[in-house]
């Protein structure tokens, strides 16, 4: 990671993406939205944002004005001012690595992250828990990234209980098709009556499952190749979120790697930790104890 290590507005800080190590809808509400249980789990995966002073109210995605944008992080920068009373304008620098449309939840880690480092930044003193609420509404993902734990996730995906499951290593895979998470919510087909379950830390997969998998298996066949072959190298074969991206468990960084060397087609893949901490939770404390 580049940037000065004291915190400063030279710094770069860590967007991760995350995966579902299952997703259940339990019901549909009168509001339309979904009730869940998922749980989620971050990956050594991350985009990367810098931060930088610009004259109060003005607020720019890497030298483009935002008036008009709908810019997850833009929002996030405007709702952080509106909610704290404090003037103050940034540019951010976006370094995109986190597959867009893929189940990743990238949208919404850089959303959280630049909550979290503008708090830090300017010194606002938004709790925790405040800048999860201000991250609600932005999108349900956001919380999660905010709080920086795996979580056990109900509701929207917004009540959260830290858990901490089997970490070890990921091959991600994401065999380039982008899937627009409102139209898999609104598939006719998609399960919606998932048996309420109670919180664990162990996933088998006779139990536990992703609702999307079906739906996006049938319409986007190239996610159904990458499925079933990351299935012939390890029992626990996934879907994250709507998708498209997939995800394979391995017991180790040797076996991911020697299952992604065997891939039969040139999807883009990574080899990543699976975690519990959020890099950017590891990431803060270490720039305050060098005293930022």
């Amino acid at each position: 990671m580049s940037g000065r290590a004291d915190g400063g507005f030279d710094s770069v800080f860590p967007a991760p993406a995350k995966i579902n190590r299952f997703l259940h809808i339990t019901a549909r509400r009168t509001d339309g939205y979904h009730e869940l249980q998922t749980v989620f789990q971050f990956l050594g995966l991350a985009d990367r944002l810098r931060f930088e002073p610009l004259p109060a109210g003005r607020y720019e995605m890497a030298g483009t004005a935002i008036d008009g944008s709908d810019n997850l992080c833009l929002r996030a920068a405007r709702s952080l001012a509106a909610a704290t009373g404090r003037a103050f304008g940034v540019r951010i620098h976006l370094d995109k690595r986190i597959p867009i449309g893929g189940g990743l939840g990238g949208g919404s880690s850089d959303a959280a992250t630049t909550l979290v480092a503008l708090n830090h930044l300017y010194e606002l003193g938004c709790t925790v828990d405040r800048l999860a609420a201000l991250g609600l509404e932005l999108g349900a993902d956001v919380p999660v990234f905010v709080a920086g734990h795996a979580a056990w996730a109900e509701g929207v995906g917004e009540r959260l209980v830290p858990v901490d499951p089997e970490q070890g290593w990921v091959l991600l895979i994401d065999p380039g098709v982008r899937v627009a998470t409102g139209a898999m919510f609104g598939a006719a087909e998609l399960t919606r009556d998932c048996p309420t379950e109670t919180i664990s830390s162990e996933f088998d997969a006779g139990r536990f499952g992703n609702v999307f998998e079906p739906v996006v298996r049938a319409r986007y066949p190239e996610v159904d190749r990458a499925l079933t072959w990351l299935a012939s190298e390890t029992p626990c074969a996934c879907l994250s979120g709507s998708g498209g991206c997939v995800f394979g468990m391995f017991p180790d960084q040797a076996a991911a790697h020697r299952a992604q060397s065997r891939q039969p087609e040139a999807w883009a893949s990574w080899v990543t930790p699976l975690l519990n901490v959020s890099p950017l939770q590891v990431w803060l404390p270490a720039a305050a104890a060098s005293g930022a």
